[in-house]
């Protein structure tokens, strides 16, 4: 029998009238993305209950972790490091989303046009709809861009926000100033939580966090086989998961999941027709549940073997050297790390345009497809370098701008398909 979650919502200050909005929507549009697809890995299953229990199981662990004492701290950005605030014994929760829910009452307190995800996390949590939200001691925001930077203050009315000053340089100075920033973060943690964090349990933390890393990169590596064995969208979905889910359980999860594909491969199973097309996606991150591009994508005929997005490689590509020998050697290894994320906060930021060149030939890609959601002017903007990088390169290249409604999914699917026909 089916667990009734609705008494723990009402406790933790959800509408419930509201939320019921969200879980109409979710099942039909997760079957049809998801449960459709052919020739699918068993190992799909446990990602599969993870989103069916995403408003249940795990906001009833964090629920339990907070009745003993422990903190759940929001993050809207990979540039957060899950490595401070597990090392103080709090869960680390992914709080971006891609759906237009409480956009009315987002709209009271920000601009109409402004980039969707910032709008919709405002709506969370002005509506009260999302669990993940209404769990968390404190949120963490970070200037990555000005819209979110702005929209932080307002938030901040509703919770506590602590924001990390992310640098737009990778000067010497830059990096002192992100040190100190993360210096500044660890005390905060440590007063959110009560916990002071040692050398011990921030080296344990950086192995834990390295380890799902590692798994994620197995993971990508096998995709480099063709047929790939699993589908982008599958692989997005297990990325989407990794920023909430327990760290230690995904990480075994996902090693048994590639364990199966390893057989795959080895038996030449693939998840798609031969000859089809393979794309790489980049540009803006994809959150839960905004699964409309790679849907379209894949089912166009084509294959997505690898995201350059923050859902995705950027999360997990760069593992924390491990051998700090204290707190100092730790947290200055952190810092080197998300320093190197490939974001377009950054000027200049030609190691991004490097990689999508190197990923091309790694994945053997045919074409890569860069979606924007509107108003982000970072990659908007940024897309100009791509182009011009690609092109130079003779890399096919396909620029989307789009948002989280289905309105124009018409219109893409005849973009993306004569873009596929183009490059076969």
């Amino acid at each position: 029998m089916a667990t009734d979650y609705r008494p723990m919502w009402e406790s933790i200050g959800i509408d419930l009238e509201a939320h019921d909005q969200i879980l109409q929507v979710l099942p039909p549009t997760y079957g049809e993305v998801y449960l459709q697809q052919e020739n699918r890995p068993a190992g799909m299953e446990y990602f599969d209950f993870v989103v069916n229990e995403i408003h249940g199981l795990r906001i009833q662990e964090l629920q339990e972790h907070k009745a003993n004492g422990g903190k759940v701290i929001g993050t809207f950005c990979v540039f957060v490091p899950e490595e401070i605030i597990r090392a103080a014994g709090g869960i680390c929760i992914g709080l971006c989303s891609g759906i237009e829910i409480g956009v009315t009452q987002a709209e009271t307190v920000l601009p109409r046009n402004i980039c969707p995800l910032i709008k919709s996390f405002m709506g969370f949590k002005l509506a009260k709809v999302c669990p993940y939200f209404e769990s968390c001691d404190m949120v963490v925001g970070e200037t990555t861009c000005d819209g979110k930077k702005k929209a932080f203050e307002i938030l901040n009315d509703y919770v506590p926000v602590h924001v990390l000053e992310t640098p737009q340089m990778r000067r010497e100075k830059d990096k002192s100033l992100w040190k100190s920033e993360l210096q500044d973060f660890m005390a905060r943690v440590e007063e959110i939580t009560g916990v002071k964090i040692n050398a011990e349990s921030l080296s344990r933390s950086i192995k834990e966090v390295n380890g799902k890393r590692k798994v994620l990169l197995r993971l990508a590596e096998l995709r480099k086989n063709n047929p790939s064995p699993i589908s982008g969208k599958d692989c997005l979905l297990i990325e989407q998961i990794a920023m909430y889910d327990d760290v230690d359980r995904f990480t075994k999860m996902v090693n048994q999941l590639c364990d199966e594909l390893e057989t795959r491969v080895k038996e030449g199973k693939g998840v798609q027709e031969p000859g089809a097309p393979r794309i790489i996606v980049t540009g803006t991150p994809m959150a839960i549940p905004n699964w409309k591009m790679p849907h379209i994508i894949e089912g166009s005929g084509a294959v997505i073997v690898a995201e350059e997005l923050c859902t995705g490689l950027r999360y997990f590509e760069n593992t924390v050297m491990e051998d700090g020998a204290d707190m100092e050697q730790m947290v200055g290894a952190i810092g080197e790390r998300y320093l190197g994320i490939n974001c377009a906060c950054f000027t200049p930021n030609q190691g991004r345009m490097e990689k999508l060149v190197s990923l091309a030939k790694e994945y053997k890609a045919d074409g890569i497809i860069h979606c924007s959601l509107a108003f982000c002017d970072p990659y908007m903007i940024e897309a100009n370098r791509v182009e011009k990088v690609l092109k130079e390169q003779g890399i096919p290249l396909l620029k989307v701008e789009t948002d989280y409604g289905q309105e124009d999914s018409g219109q893409l699917k005849t973009r993306v398909e004569a873009f596929l026909e183009m490059i076969r």
